[in-house]
């Protein structure tokens, strides 16, 4: 894995929700400072899509999909 550095804003988020995509890709959905923040959002995105796979992780260095794969979190 290439590093990357960590913007100012990342390094305030650590707590990722992350969707797992085919071809052992993810998608980083929204980053939070807290982790029962990410906890919260993470039940509420399994009771609107209960068929798609998210797990919450901490990321003290950035995933490799985040900068192309980025969806903007407007809930934080």
């Amino acid at each position: 894995m290439i590093p990357i550095q960590l913007t100012y804003r990342e390094r305030l988020q650590p707590w990722c929700v992350v969707r797992h995509l085919p071809n052992l890709q993810r998608l980083t959905v929204a980053r939070f400072s807290r982790r029962n923040d990410a906890e919260a959002y993470l039940i509420a995105l399994r009771r609107l899509m209960p068929s798609v796979n998210h797990i919450i992780i901490f990321s003290s260095v950035p995933i490799a999909s985040d900068k192309r794969d980025r969806v903007p979190a407007t809930c934080n």
